[in-house]
This record gives C-alpha cells, sequence and structure tokens, in this order.
C-alpha cells in the first residue's frame, strides 16, 4: 500500500450528500484516487471484489448491514483493504478502536484529519493490513453486543439471531461463517444453531431421551440435534463440563 501510485478509496455511506461530500475532499487530497461509491454494505462487498480499493471509507450506520458487520466481513478476504470509519456518533469510537480498524473520523468530515487517516493507510504493509481487523463485537445500526457475551447463535432464513443476556438482535450473516469465525468458543448444537461453550451448565437427556442444554443467562433450553450430540459431549469434556 505504500507504493508509488494514488492510494485507491472506495467512499460507503448511505446518504448521498456524505458521499459527495467525501468525493470533494478526496478530490482535493494528493495523490489519492476515487474508484467508487456504495450505499449499502452489500453493493460494498461486492464492490471491493471488483475494484480492489487499498482504502475504503465507511459509514458505521447504514440499515441493514451495520459497518462494523461489513468490515468483519471485509477483514476475511484474502487481500483486505484498510478500513477508515466516518460517524455522527462518537461513542462508536471505542467499539471501532476494538474491532482494530485503522482509523474513525467523526461527521462533518475535516479535510486534514482525512488527510491524516489516509496517510496512516498509506505507510501500511500489506500484512499489517491484514492483521487489523479482529470481530469482537456483532450488532446491527441501534446495537453492539461483544461476543464474549454472546450465548446462542441461532439461524433463521438469511437471517442470524444472536441471544445473550440482556435481550436479542438479528444481524445479517450465514452461520457457516460464524462458526468459521469462533470456532474455538462455540460448539454446533443444531444445524441451525451454534452455542458458547462456556456458558453451557449442563447437557443432559429428556424424558424422552431428547439431549438438551441449560445454558448460563438463557430462560429457555437449547436442544441438541442427534447428529451433535456425540460432537457437543466430545467439545464439553474437553472443557470439563461434563454431560449427565
Amino acid at each position: 500500500m505504500n507504493g508509488e501510485g494514488p492510494l485507491r478509496v472506495l467512499v460507503v455511506d448511505d446518504e448521498a450528500p456524505a458521499r459527495e461530500r467525501l468525493r470533494a475532499l478526496l478530490l482535493d487530497t494528493p495523490n489519492v484516487e476515487v474508484v467508487g461509491e456504495a450505499a449499502d454494505g452489500m453493493v460494498t462487498l461486492a464492490s471491493v471484489e471488483r475494484l480492489h480499493p487499498d482504502v475504503v471509507l465507511l459509514d458505521v450506520r447504514m440499515p441493514g448491514m451495520h459497518g462494523l458487520e461489513v468490515a468483519n466481513h471485509l477483514a476475511q478476504l484474502e487481500d483486505p483493504p484498510a478500513v477508515i470509519f466516518i460517524t455522527a456518533y462518537e461513542q462508536h469510537a471505542l467499539a471501532a478502536f476494538d474491532a482494530r480498524v485503522l482509523d474513525y473520523l467523526l461527521k462533518p468530515v475535516r479535510s486534514g484529519r482525512l488527510e491524516q487517516a489516509l496517510n496512516r493507510a498509506r505507510q501500511l504493509r500489506p500484512e499489517q493490513v491484514a492483521g487489523i481487523a479482529e470481530r469482537t463485537y456483532l450488532g446491527d445500526a441501534q446495537r453492539l453486543v461483544p461476543v464474549s457475551e454472546i450465548r446462542l447463535l441461532r439461524a433463521e432464513h438469511k437471517y442470524v439471531s444472536v441471544y445473550f443476556p440482556d435481550g436479542e438482535l438479528i444481524i445479517e450473516d450465514s452461520l457457516g461463517n460464524l462458526e468459521s469465525e469462533f470456532d474455538g468458543g462455540f460448539v454446533r448444537v443444531h444445524r441451525n444453531a451454534l452455542v458458547a461453550l462456556a456458558y453451557i451448565s449442563v447437557m443432559a437427556r429428556s424424558a424422552s431421551g431428547q439431549w438438551q442444554l441449560q445454558v448460563e443467562g438463557l430462560p429457555f433450553i437449547v436442544e441438541v440435534s442427534r447428529r451433535q450430540a456425540g460432537i457437543v459431549r466430545s467439545r464439553l469434556q474437553a472443557t470439563r463440563v461434563s454431560p449427565t
């Protein structure tokens, strides 16, 4: 990324005036090329695959896929771009740095601050960019939940419901992606469900012979499929939780 050519930037914001302002600022920034724009998360992912930008200026609060979720997906790419968050909400800054994005800029974005962030991106080596992002939150435009607090992830149609002690939220993701990312801390208990190993208190059979889990912080029992029961029992034994 610290080569001689211009820094290739993708601008992402669901509001057209905000994109226009960023584009105008970037046009006045030396050695920068705007390669495209996007107004939502799914278009952003497709645009990154097609355009291969060096940097994505990414709005945090967008309808549908939250900016943090977009950044998490980008981090899984073999050659990910650097991500700079753009937000009107200063409370997102802590989450941004916990997710280890390169930088964040508060709206209205100032030209000097933007140039400073882009100069940081320009100095990164490819291996540094690849190591920046790490998913530590799941959430949507209204709420972010630390992964360490999540008890259950359950797929429902094309969405995943996220269960934690204070409630539930819905994200646009696949259970397969989440299983790959969080395999060390979660176990698949059913074709449509992952449970956090650390919070499983009891695994036992019901009167009908169905394996079930009591999960700390959840007010309901989680069923284990017959196919997954052996795997779940092995994982629990490895973490010193004994099925009964």
